[in-house]
Formats: structure tokens, sequence, C-alpha cells
């Protein structure tokens, strides 16, 4: 028997509500301690910039979990064609 479609969308959100909830578990901790160990601008950030970044660290907070677990002391560096063309101009002369 297929279930119907008032079963999936409950599913779905359920399955929203507890990634949310997960979300909102971690922000908290990690906008008042995580984010000056994962980024150095962090560590002046004030409480208002701290409860700004919440709904966006709730939303990411997988990216932002395994970041913090490794201790990653910097933002990573953005790999792209202009970044790569700079880099290889810089070496060159």
């Amino acid at each position: 028997m297929q279930p119907s479609f008032v079963e999936l969308a409950s599913w779905l959100l359920a399955l929203a509500g507890t990634y949310l909830a997960l979300g909102i578990a971690f922000a908290l901790p990690f906008a008042f301690f995580g984010a000056g160990k994962i980024d150095p601008a962090a560590k002046k950030g004030s409480w208002g910039f701290r409860l700004l970044i919440i709904p966006g660290v709730a939303a990411f907070w997988p990216l932002l979990a395994l970041r913090w677990m490794k201790g990653c002391g910097h933002p990573p560096e953005e790999r792209n064609r202009h970044r790569q063309a700079a880099r290889s101009k810089r070496e060159s002369a």
C-alpha cells in the first residue's frame, strides 16, 4: 500500500522540524563560543553580531559543525578561476 500525500507531507515536516531543532540547539553555543574559534574576525564580534548569525548557523549547522570539530582557525580560501589566474600571474612575476 502506498503512503498518502498527507503521510508524506507530515513525514517531511517532521524531518524539517528535527533539522531545525538540531540547528537551533547547535546555533546558540556556536554563536557565542565556536564562531571565534573558526574565524578570527568573529572573536571581536559584538553580542548583536552573535545574535544576527544564529539563523544562518541554524540553517548551515552541519557544515559549521564539521569546521568547528576540525578546529580550523581561519576561513577556507576561495578557489575559482579568477584566484587561480591571479596566483599564477603573481608566481610568474
